[in-house]
């Protein structure tokens, strides 16, 4: 199979390379975010070489073997590239050292790649450390055991930056009085917890990771709290579809683990109709039984197999019901939603079994919903 080359920008040395990887034997593909002279139009239509103008299509661009700039495209200048980064990606890093690195939260994922060895994960996490120095920062969740533990066993050499929702901090962020507290440097942040766009325990806690981060990059006080106040959620993350006959219907399609989960069923101040299941990767349920318990009226199982499921839930709520097909848990929820409730698409699984990915989940979700 050929290979594939991406080239932007089709002035002189772009076509040039253009032709010279096409007698290469390259797939080529030819783009520039401007318009391309006639003439050159001529030459690659000559050479039968596929191109656009006047934008860049990043599916066609980023699926290259290799891409190529032309010189006279500037360098898109930037003082500083926010990564987020799996512990997939952490596996293979060599020389990747970050300034600011950020550990959210830690808690059994993909154990089916790590030989179900919870161990081998947060150790796979922690690489994101591995280059760092002294003059490096490492932002992370201090109310994490699994974090905890792995800081008390090993030596590592960023500063350690803590965040907390439980108890107040000499350094780091914290939360007390209903306050989120940012204190780092002489010049604390003070911001009512009340006033953040977001809801929910786990987006305090990615609250604080972003504005200690802010705060070390010396970006205004004033500019943190107000993207603080103003930020809007994700598509697929506690996504609010749409409210029918008083029952809201909510795509959290992106909880593909337990942890992520957690935290949408603690959010959850209505009685939920929770639909769950898919691919399980090794996950240990009874971290939600209290939850469950709590706020949970019915489950709707929407997974190849949902064995899983049935056994960890079967003695807290009293309606359980298998489905395997969007459409269908959608009007079995719709039937057993009362007013006031909510229903609360939070897999805490893989997609595959059901769906190409969990964006296409989330999708279906909120189509069958206004289907109703």
């Amino acid at each position: 199979m050929a290979r594939r080359i991406a080239i932007l920008g089709a002035g002189e040395s772009g076509v040039g390379t253009a032709i010279l990887a096409k007698q290469k034997d390259y797939e080529v593909f030819v783009s520039d975010f401007g318009k391309i002279t006639e003439t050159y139009k001529d030459v690659l239509e000559n050479f039968e070489i596929e191109w656009e103008e006047n934008q860049h299509t990043a599916s066609k661009i980023l699926n290259a073997d290799v891409v190529m700039k032309s010189p006279g495209i500037p360098v898109n200048p930037s003082e500083h590239y926010v990564l987020e980064l799996s512990s997939f990606q952490l596996d293979d890093i060599k020389n990747f050292r970050p300034h600011i690195a950020i550990i959210t939260n830690i808690t059994p994922d993909h154990l089916d790649r790590y030989d179900y060895d919870f161990s081998k994960y947060v150790a796979s996490k922690f690489r994101i450390t591995m280059n760092q120095t002294k003059d490096d920062y490492l932002i992370y969740d201090a109310d994490n055991e699994a974090i905890n533990d792995y800081l008390e066993a090993h030596t590592i050499q960023p500063k350690l930056v803590p965040f907390s929702t439980t108890k107040p901090l000499k350094y780091g962020a914290y939360i007390e009085h209903n306050e989120l507290i940012i204190n780092i440097d002489e010049n604390k942040i003070h911001m009512p917890i009340d006033s953040l766009a977001l809801k929910g325990t786990h987006n305090q806690k990615n609250a604080m990771a972003s504005s200690s981060a802010a705060k070390m990059l010396k970006i205004r006080k004033q500019t943190i709290r107000e993207s603080l106040a103003n930020f809007q959620g994700v598509e697929h993350r506690l996504e609010h579809v749409l409210k029918i006959n008083n029952v809201n219907y909510i795509n959290d399609s992106k909880a593909t683990n337990v942890n992520a989960t957690f935290y949408a069923l603690e959010s959850m101040s209505s009685d939920t109709i929770w639909i769950v299941g898919g691919v399980d990767k090794g996950n240990d349920y009874s971290q939600l039984n209290a939850l469950v318990n709590e706020k949970v009226k019915a489950i709707i199982c929407l997974g190849v197999d949902n064995q899983k499921i049935l056994k960890a839930f079967n003695n807290c709520v009293d309606i359980m019901v298998e489905t395997q097909s969007m459409s269908e848990a959608i009007k079995i929820a719709y039937k057993i939603g009362e007013r006031g409730d909510a229903v609360l698409l939070s897999p805490a699984c893989a997609s595959f079994d059901l769906f190409k990915n969990y964006e296409d989940r989330g999708r279906q979700f909120k189509e069958a919903v206004r289907l109703l």
